[in-house]
């Protein structure tokens, strides 16, 4: 449920109309603002909301552009922008030693487990996938808009890949780390 959360402005762009793109970056926003906030008011950390607070910042600035001119050659590139500035969120957070997953798992994993090595090894690797999946989806939107196919099946169908392939990595890559500290301990 934590990615889900995580990655929720993302989705609402995703799924509004892309003629109606400024609203689906104010959607985003204030989505994204909305789980910042009440992430606080649990007592949740910013530095366990780093892509929390770079969404909001991202669409913050992608609903301006997009009301003050509907018709911005940012349009087409809107998709490829988005994976580019969560692959650049992503890599930032590996870059200050603080993976973006690090966030989301503490959030189910108990207090004495954050420091272990282990733990923050498996985050670190994560996060490079999820680093590495953002790269790859917004270097093949950009061809696909610079092609005039930004907003086609086959734009839509890279967006899902590119999300679902690190789900799937994270997945089995926890659960074989999990497997592997029950055997050694």
């Amino acid at each position: 449920m934590s990615y889900v959360r995580t990655f929720l402005p993302w989705i609402v762009f995703a799924v509004v109309p892309s003629a109606q793109w400024q609203w689906g970056a104010l959607a985003a926003l204030l989505v994204a603002m909305a789980i910042v906030a009440q992430q606080r008011r649990t007592g949740v950390g910013f530095d366990a909301l780093i892509m929390e607070t770079g969404s909001a910042f991202f669409f913050a600035v992608l609903a301006a552009v997009a009301f003050a001119d509907p018709d911005s050659a940012a349009h087409a590139y809107s998709a490829a922008l988005s994976s580019a500035t969560l692959a650049l969120i992503a890599g930032a957070s590996l870059l200050m030693g603080k993976p973006f997953t690090l966030g989301i798992a503490k959030r189910t994993t108990p207090p004495e487990v954050w420091k272990l090595k282990p733990f923050i090894r498996v985050n670190v690797v994560i996060t490079a996938v999820w680093t590495a999946a953002f790269a790859v989806t917004a270097g093949a939107l950009a061809v696909l808009a610079h092609a005039g196919h930004g907003h086609s099946t086959t734009a839509t169908l890279v967006q899902v890949l590119g999300f679902v392939v690190p789900v799937l990595f994270t997945v089995r890559y926890v659960a074989a780390a999990q497997a592997k500290a029950a055997v050694t301990g």
